[in-house]
C-alpha cells in the first residue's frame, strides 16, 4: 500500500492531474475523517484518496486552496462506503457533491450480506481483518501517528476493487440498476437536505414534551450549547441529549435538578441564570409541539398494512435480501393511510418487489 501525505495546493492539482490520465469521467475512492467528537464545530480534517495506483493522504488542514480537489470531483465516479457522512462533508466544503457516487454498503446490502460495516465487508471479501484502534482518534491533531496513518489509508484502499467484484455480483443476479438507483437516490437526498438546522434544539424524543417542558428543553440545550463554544467541545461532552431530556421532564413537574458534580462553579451559575431566565418567560413565548398527522388506525388500515407488509417479507424472502431495503414500515403505514403514492416514497425497483406497476400506482 504506497501512501503520501499531500499537503499543499500545488501538490494537490499535481497529483490529481496524474491521477486522471486525461479522462474526463476518473473513478476514485474517497473517505473523510473528522473532529466531530473532540471539538465544537466540526471539521474536515483528512481526506483519503485512492485510485487504481495509489492511495493517498490529503490534508485539508494544511492546502489553502481545494478547489482542484472540487473540479476533479465534479465529474467523477467516486466509490465511497456509508457514503451519508462524507457526502454531507463534500456539500459543506464545496457547495455540491462529485457526479456519482457509488456506495459499496448499499451495494452489499442489495446482494444480501447481513454484516455490512467496512471492516466486515473486507473481511468478506478478502478474508482480511482491519484494526479499529483509531476509530475515535483526534484527527485534527498533527503529525498523524503510523497506526492513525494506517487506520485511515486502509478506510480507501480495497474500495475500487471491492466495488468490481460488488457491481460483477449485481449484474449476476440482475440487481445492478436497483443499486444505481438506490445510489442516485441517495446522492440526492443529501444534495436536498436542509443543512441550516432551525430549531436544532428539538432532539430526538421532545416530541412527547408539553410547551412549558420544550420551553425547559430549548433554554438548557442553548445553554448548553454555549458552554461547548466556550470550552471548544463537542455538546455531548457537557450533557448528553437524554440528560437535557431528563431535566426538562423534571423542570416541568416543579422537581429540582441535581447537577454532576464535576461541573465547575462558573458552569452552575450560568445554568441558573438560564433557570431564571426561563421562569421568566411567557407563556405565549413558550415553543408549540409540532402538529402531526394523526392517522385512523381502524381494522381496514391494519388489514392493508399487514398485507403490504406481508408481500414485502415473500419478496425479501425470495431475494435473500432484508425487508426494511424494500421499503421500511412507516413507508408501508403512509401507503396503506393513503398519505403517499408509491411512485413519491419507493424506487422503481421497490415497486417493482411489491407489484406496485403503473397501473396501481394511478
Amino acid at each position: 500500500m504506497s501512501s503520501d501525505m499531500i499537503d499543499t495546493t500545488d501538490r494537490l492539482v499535481s497529483h490529481l492531474e496524474a491521477s486522471r490520465q486525461g479522462s474526463t469521467s476518473p473513478v476514485c475512492a474517497i473517505d473523510t475523517e473528522a473532529d466531530s467528537l473532540h471539538r465544537y464545530r466540526e471539521s474536515l480534517c483528512l481526506i483519503q484518496f485512492a485510485d487504481r495506483s495509489q492511495c493517498v493522504l490529503i490534508d485539508p488542514l494544511a492546502i489553502e486552496d481545494l478547489s482542484s480537489l472540487g473540479h476533479y470531483l465534479s465529474c467523477a465516479t467516486v466509490w465511497m462506503h456509508g457514503a451519508d457522512y462524507d457526502m454531507t462533508m463534500f456539500k459543506r466544503q464545496f457547495g455540491t457533491l462529485p457526479a456519482m457516487v457509488y456506495d459499496t454498503q448499499i451495494g452489499a446490502r442489495l446482494l444480501g450480506v447481513r454484516r455490512f460495516g467496512l471492516g466486515d465487508l473486507v473481511n468478506h471479501y478478502f478474508g482480511i481483518e482491519l484494526s479499529k484502534s483509531s476509530q475515535k482518534a483526534d484527527w485534527g491533531k498533527r503529525p498523524l501517528s503510523p497506526k492513525m496513518i494506517e487506520y485511515a489509508l486502509n478506510d480507501v484502499h480495497y474500495l475500487l476493487e471491492m466495488g468490481d467484484i460488488i457491481v460483477a455480483s449485481l449484474k449476476e443476479k440482475n440487481r445492478y440498476e436497483w443499486f444505481e438507483e438506490c445510489c442516485l437516490a441517495a446522492r440526492q437526498r443529501v444534495l436536498n437536505r436542509d443543512d441550516t438546522k432551525e430549531e436544532s434544539w428539538r432532539v430526538q424524543g421532545s416530541g412527547t414534551l408539553e410547551p412549558f417542558g420544550l420551553a425547559c428543553l430549548r433554554a438548557l440545550w442553548h445553554w448548553r450549547d454555549g458552554e461547548a463554544k466556550a470550552w471548544d467541545r463537542p455538546s455531548f461532552m457537557v450533557a448528553p441529549n437524554r440528560q437535557l431530556l431528563e431535566w426538562s421532564l423534571d423542570l416541568a413537574a416543579n422537581k429540582k435538578i441535581a447537577l454532576p458534580n464535576h461541573f465547575r462553579p462558573d458552569r452552575v451559575k450560568r445554568f441558573h441564570t438560564a433557570l431564571e431566565a426561563l421562569k421568566a418567560l411567557a407563556e405565549d413565548q413558550w415553543p408549540v409541539r409540532p402538529a402531526g398527522k394523526r392517522r385512523k388506525r381502524d381494522r381496514d388500515f391494519d388489514r392493508k398494512v399487514d398485507e403490504l407488509i406481508k408481500a414485502r417479507e415473500e419478496a425479501a424472502t425470495k431475494l435473500d435480501i432484508e425487508g426494511s431495503l424494500i421499503a421500511p414500515r412507516a413507508i408501508l403505514e403512509s401507503l396503506a393511510a393513503g398519505d403517499a403514492r408509491p411512485s413519491e416514497v419507493l424506487l422503481k425497483w421497490q415497486r417493482g418487489c411489491l407489484g406496485m406497476n403503473a397501473d396501481l400506482d394511478a
